[in-house]
């Protein structure tokens, strides 16, 4: 997808507002969901409204692409790939999925992104997915500038990485909290974010230890200050 050497500043867009204002600001690449299927249910967006997008983002040169990253029941992948072709019809440069199904599906003729919710950890596991036809691998969140040297030199395929924003303390892609407590699935787009939650510890006697406190609520990720070094290990998109 880039050039070789070509670093990406890659940019959220809730909707087409926030993408337009994105670009404008100088980001070489947005991603927005779509009506369905994104990991943000209640950001969807219309399909008129990423075309607009696309044409304005090929004016700068810029791409968008668009998360089609929820795991999907056998029912709903013909829907979905139905929404890839449309997608790709009105410009879009790429797609970010984590049903693996879908590799088995008639999709268009557009690359493919490996969501960070397919467990983006090891050396073999971006290996497998380079094989089977992605362009580029979104990394884990835990992983540290060796293990993405490592995950470099194992493969060619485009790595992309966090930067900036909220951590999850479970690992993308393998938490069912917010599903368990209140049939909210994170894999599904509606996590509830029970981590953000306020809790109290107690011990095996019932003592309270701690109370009210944000015991399961990490600190934002901010990488800004590393970005040379990431760069030296091998990634190539900033997100």
């Amino acid at each position: 997808m880039l050039k070789q050497d070509e670093i990406e500043l890659l940019a959220p867009a809730r909707d087409l507002e926030c993408g337009i204002a994105a670009i404008d600001a100088g980001a070489d690449a947005v991603y927005i969901g779509a009506a369905r299927y994104g990991a943000r249910a209640k950001a969807g967006n219309a399909l008129i409204d990423i075309e607009t997008l696309a044409r304005h983002a090929h004016t700068y040169w810029a791409w968008v692409y668009v998360t089609l990253n929820t795991l999907l029941y056998d029912d709903e992948l013909a829907q979905a790939v139905r929404l890839a072709h449309q997608l790709h019809d009105v410009g879009v440069d790429a797609l970010i999925i984590q049903d693996v199904g879908l590799l088995e599906c008639d999709l268009p003729p557009i690359p493919l992104i490996a969501s960070t919710q397919m467990h983006n950890h090891t050396p073999e596991r971006i290996a497998f997915l380079e094989q089977v036809g992605f362009s580029r691998v979104i990394l884990a969140r835990e992983l540290s500038l060796a293990q993405i040297r490592a995950i470099s030199q194992a493969t060619t395929i485009e790595l992309e990485a966090f930067i900036h924003g909220a951590l999850c303390v479970s690992y993308s892609g393998q938490c069912y909290m917010s599903y368990a407590i209140g049939g909210r699935s994170g894999n599904r787009g509606e996590c509830a974010q029970p981590c953000r939650r306020l809790y109290s510890l107690v011990d095996q006697e019932g003592q309270t230890l701690v109370r009210d406190r944000y015991l399961l609520s990490l600190k934002d990720l901010n990488l800004t200050s590393h970005l040379a070094e990431l760069i030296d290990a091998g990634v190539c998109s900033f997100k």
